[in-house]
């Protein structure tokens, strides 16, 4: 326990640091994070004899953060996301190894984690960058802490044994209450986020929040897949970076589309 503490407060204090330093170092700590999950993705698909064209994920996350620091138009998001499907199909006609499932997979990984990183980068741009990401991440935090705590304490029925067997319906029903409620914690602090109303705040957060508990059930599952109980050691405590983001990876585009939704982002 006193290993992942001190490993989580070291991870949040980069974080914090490179998000709030300036656009560009927040581009590059989402990109670098991407990259990071395509290479545990790709090293977990090698458990079961399943090689796929990692280098296709890495260039489409780097030029997306190319293309997200420049403010690039939607036009070019999608010519992207094209080009990196065309790419990675075309890997598995060159590349022995990649052929066949390989190439699906990559398919795959450009959309999960490369397509929703590419995303945060844009979100990371935008006008509302900090609203989106405070209500996405710290409703999903606290949401993932309060869902463990509730599963501890009350957890009776399992919401899905075979994906996650430690996962219980009232653990997720504590976590989506916390989860909603830190929309109301971060309205009492006036300069997080001044321009969210009130109503806008909870639902926003439990909208989010509920998104990131989804998304930890994903990751789990193409965990259970895959034969892993992390996908790799990098974060001591808490295992890789996928392990790490796989709730804010559905929590903050869930986040900026509620706030999209209201008229809040044009």
């Amino acid at each position: 326990m006193k290993k992942r503490l001190i490993s989580a407060c070291v991870l949040l204090t980069i974080a914090l640091t490179c998000v709030f330093l300036s656009e560009y170092t927040r581009v590059l700590f989402f990109a670098a994070a991407g990259i990071c999950c395509a290479y545990e993705y790709s090293r977990g698909l090698e458990k079961i004899n399943v090689y796929c064209a990692a280098w296709v994920m890495y260039t489409y996350i780097a030029i997306q953060a190319v293309l997200a620091v420049f403010h690039a138009g939607t036009v070019l998001y999608i010519a992207c996301m094209a080009t990196g499907v065309y790419l990675a199909l075309f890997s598995g006609i060159i590349h022995p190894k990649v052929r066949g499932s390989g190439a699906i997979y990559t398919v795959a990984g450009l959309a999960y984690p490369g397509i929703i990183y590419g995303l945060m980068m844009m979100i990371c741009v935008s006008r509302y960058w900090k609203d989106v990401l405070i209500l996405g991440c710290f409703s999903s935090w606290l949401c993932d802490c309060f869902a463990l705590l509730g599963g501890m304490k009350f957890g009776k029925h399992k919401i899905a044994p075979d994906i996650s067997p430690k996962k219980t319906v009232e653990g997720c029903i504590c976590g989506a209450i916390a989860g909603t409620l830190t929309g109301a914690l971060i309205r009492l602090i006036p300069f997080l986020c001044p321009d969210v109303s009130w109503g806008l705040a909870l639902i926003t957060c439990f909208v989010a929040s509920t998104m990131g508990q989804i998304g930890d059930l994903a990751e789990s599952l193409i965990k259970r897949m895959l034969g892993l109980k992390d996908f790799s050691n990098l974060i001591p405590g808490h295992g890789g970076m996928f392990d790490r983001s796989d709730s804010i990876m559905f929590a903050v585009p869930a986040a900026y589309l509620c706030l999209y939704i209201a008229g809040l982002i044009s």
